[in-house]
């Protein structure tokens, strides 16, 4: 495959430098997807392969507070519930 815009890079290549069809190949994406990403950040594969590692999977709020101390803690009932400290 290749790309149809010119590659300019302002920045110096970390790692060994994919190419377009490589880097396609190794992460399954679409012809139009392997394209946009390669051009946007470069052959890069210290660069692209952190930046797929980072869209494959984000945090969710829940994840991130794992890690708090949980209080039981009356309401204005009389009531327990557990609560998270922050």
């Amino acid at each position: 495959m290749e790309t149809q815009r010119p590659l300019e890079r302002r920045r110096l290549v970390r790692g060994n430098p994919y190419s377009l069809d490589d880097f396609q190949k190794k992460y399954g994406l679409d012809d139009a997807m392997a394209e946009n990403l390669f051009l946007r950040f470069g052959p890069s594969s210290i660069e692209l392969d952190l930046l797929m590692a980072a869209k494959r999977r984000s945090p969710s709020f829940s994840e991130l507070t794992n890690d708090f101390p949980i209080k039981t803690r009356r309401n204005f009932r009389g009531q327990s519930r557990r609560q998270k400290l922050g």
